[in-house]
């Protein structure tokens, strides 16, 4: 049976269109989250992330987070679905991909949309220790992330369940989508640039020859940034090559386990072009689909005392899949 939203979206009052609920959800997301323990896990390649963890009382669900594109665990989503598994005991996990903990990792490599490795290695250590059932969500680049692993694992998924949040199904026709025209295009594509490029100068300075610092100084668009760094740094040939490698819409099929796909038709950053057409005749994948939302959007009730729908319903689906969870 499909999950059904607990109730409707509808958007907070004045904040209707998508570029309001993208940027207002951005900067009035509350931060504070339950008290976390850092663990820095290695990786098989050399390299490490940073966890920011708690644990739920024995046998309880676990929930493990994918933030989106140079997020961390202190990003507002994050610590909401943080918050929400501590009021039901449970625990959780957010990782923090390659360069995202505040730290620089240690090799030239980073993260990217297609990425599933470090997130599985996560996984497995987890389910090593845990007793519970074990629920992962991601946001935005995140859920591609999250998404891809859940095709590339398939039955032998360690996850239970999963929920991805504005996933980008298409990673050429959403970078394309950023880099079209418009105030708020730019915006979101110079914000995103900034910290991409500060780093790439960074890694170039302690990895000299890794990619053309020319042309990094050049890139004004996502497509660029991933023509000149993502794809050299990653082993791919171009950004039409990673963009195709790592896009987790053609692989939806492959899913094995209950997987919420939350997004919004009117998500600036997303065309609704390319939200799952056949996701309905698929018996593991739950498609939402809401009129409004913007992009890790979903702000209700009113800008002076928002609710966050979005994140309510992820923590609404894994409760649905947990037949002992306790009512909050």
């Amino acid at each position: 049976m499909s999950f059904l939203p607990t109730e409707p979206f509808a958007p907070a009052r004045g904040l209707a269109s998508p570029h309001a609920q993208t940027i207002y959800a951005s900067l009035a997301r509350p931060t504070h989250a339950p008290p976390l323990e850092r663990e820095r896990w290695e990786l098989p390649d050399g390299d490490f992330v940073d966890l920011d963890s708690f644990d739920g009382v024995t046998g309880a669900p676990h929930v493990v987070t994918l933030h989106g594109l140079e997020g961390s665990s202190r990003a507002g989503y994050i610590t909401a679905i943080l918050r929400g598994a501590a009021e039901r005991g449970w625990g959780a996990t957010a990782i923090n991909f390659r360069s995202c903990s505040g730290e620089p990792n240690r090799l030239a490599r980073s993260y990217h949309s297609g990425d599933i490795g470090d997130a599985l290695s996560v996984l497995k250590h987890l389910r090593a220790r845990l007793t519970g059932p074990l629920y992962a969500v991601g946001f935005s680049l995140g859920a591609n992330v999250l998404l891809r692993l859940m095709e590339e694992t398939g039955e032998n998924s360690l996850v239970d369940a999963a929920a991805a949040v504005s996933a980008p199904y298409d990673l050429g026709a959403c970078a394309d989508s950023l880099d079209g025209p418009g105030p708020f295009q730019l915006l979101y594509r110079e914000r995103f640039l900034r910290t991409l490029k500060r780093k790439a100068r960074e890694k170039l300075r302690r990895f000299p020859g890794a990619f053309d610092g020319a042309a990094l100084e050049r890139v004004r668009t996502i497509r660029g940034f991933d023509d000149v760094v993502t794809a050299p740094l990653h082993g791919f040939r171009d950004a039409a090559h990673y963009y195709a490698e790592a896009s987790s819409g053609p692989r939806l099929h492959a899913i094995r386990r209950p997987t919420l796909l939350l997004s919004a038709k009117d998500d600036p950053m997303i065309p609704a072009s390319t939200h799952p057409k056949d996701a309905a005749a698929h018996p593991h994948l739950h498609l939402v689909v809401t009129e409004h939302g913007g992009h890790v959007g979903f702000v209700a009730g009113n800008a002076f005392s928002p609710a966050f729908w979005g994140e309510a319903q992820v923590l609404a689906f894994f409760t649905t899949r947990n037949a002992n969870a306790r009512p909050v």
